[in-house]
């Protein structure tokens, strides 16, 4: 491995333990907001496993992203089921929080650094992926190899346009068919 290489890998890692300790300090953040948020409306029992049941989702989608990234393939669906469920955690965090633009905020705040810090991982895994298809794509390849190869067979003939080694054939012989043939006039 060259020094950038090593300077890529070594900073997605430090991206990745940055992204985790962000994601374990905003489930704590906001532990107790989620379950604050189902007490009154849920058994006694379950509120402890609240926030589980916001961030289970959470988890379990942004493992299958990370698996996409790993095999450079799309997760539309994943991301769609973070995006929601990290809106459902703010907007519980903000529906919980007093009614003061800075306490909205300090509230949103935990679920949308997690949710930051994660999509940049996804970009540092993306990123340091060499891509699977090293040539560049083209809608029809053969057309681009064609015409170079069109040319040299064009350079490689004489200038009577006929090959090297072949016999030029006279102008009359060379003329239409009906020449050739005794169906034209001259025959």
């Amino acid at each position: 491995m060259t020094l950038l290489q090593t300077g890529s890998v070594f900073t997605a890692a430090l991206v990745g333990a940055i992204a985790a300790v962000v994601s374990i300090l905003s489930g704590l953040a906001i532990c107790d907001t989620l379950r604050h948020s189902a007490g009154p409306h849920t058994a006694r029992d379950v509120v402890s496993w609240w926030p589980l049941l916001i961030y289970g989702p959470w988890m379990v989608a942004s493992l299958s992203i990370l698996r996409s990234a790993l095999h450079q393939r799309r997760a539309l669906h994943s991301w769609s089921i973070v995006l929601l469920f990290s809106t459902l955690a703010t907007l519980l965090c903000v529906a919980q929080a007093p009614r003061t633009i800075a306490a909205g905020a300090a509230s949103a705040l935990p679920a949308v650094a997690a949710l930051s810090c994660f999509q940049q991982l996804v970009r540092q895994i993306t990123l340091t992926r060499p891509p699977r298809q090293a040539a560049p794509r083209h809608r029809n390849p053969a057309a681009s190899v064609s015409v170079p190869l069109r040319q040299t067979a064009t350079a490689r003939r004489g200038p009577d346009g006929v090959p090297p080694g072949f016999p030029v054939a006279d102008s009359r012989e060379a003329g239409s068919p009906s020449h050739r043939h005794g169906f034209g006039y001259g025959a």
